[in-house]
């Protein structure tokens, strides 16, 4: 039995898009929304930490040590290397940084105002290429690199992209609960197809329809 040492974070999953990588944190505040929520409200935040365990040697590593008011969201796997999202609520910044995890360092990508978003339900990082998205009262978001907004259904979320084309997954009961893929245009999120199945994105990144 490997014995693996994550400073006290009890539950690892997979990195999505990537097969080898595992990732876990211990939600001190919360998620990354529960911890806006905090903060708005005048309490302290405590910090989340975010550790990364690759498969199948067990090594650990721990990228970036989030200081006092500072929150990590959900992490993805992109072009070779962990993604990482961090919100810095009393500077009032949304940071994307990358972790090269041959030259062992943290590269940031992009630094956006927490002003350019309602709030951080559901913000997340999304593919390919890496996206800052984000959803909320049937509206879906494109905030990084480019900016898109529209319209989409109530039980609609996103999956992917390809291109210029947007792959979302929603469900219905009707009375029978189904699933289908829907394909959107980027630019107004025009449907242009449907199908039945649901969206699985697997570990290394491919994207299989279920059904």
């Amino acid at each position: 039995m490997k014995k693996i040492e994550t400073q006290g974070i009890t539950y690892i999953e997979p990195l999505e898009g990537s097969k080898d990588w595992y990732w876990g944190t211990d939600y001190t505040s919360g998620d990354l929304y529960e911890a806006e929520e905090l903060f708005k409200q005048g309490h302290a935040i405590h910090q989340n930490r975010l550790m990364f365990v690759h498969y199948p040697d067990g090594k650990t590593i721990q990228p970036l040590i989030a200081e006092d008011g500072q929150y990590f969201g959900r992490p993805i796997y992109y072009n070779s290397r962990i993604c990482i999202l961090m919100v810095d609520f009393p500077n009032g910044k949304i940071k994307i940084l990358q972790f090269d995890d041959a030259l062992e360092k943290n590269l940031s990508l992009t630094e956006l105002p927490l002003s350019a978003v309602e709030d951080c339900y559901n913000l997340m990082l999304k593919t390919s290429p890496l996206m800052l998205t984000r959803q909320s009262n049937n509206k879906f978001q494109i905030l990084w690199p480019e900016k898109v907004e529209f319209d989409i259904e109530n039980t609609e979320s996103f999956s992917f992209r390809i291109g210029k084309s947007l792959y979302f997954s929603v469900w219905y009961e009707d009375p029978e609960y189904r699933e289908e893929a829907i394909l959107r245009t980027m630019d107004k999120g025009k449907i242009i197809d449907r199908f039945p199945g649901s969206i699985t994105v697997m570990p290394d990144g491919q994207m299989w329809i279920i059904g």
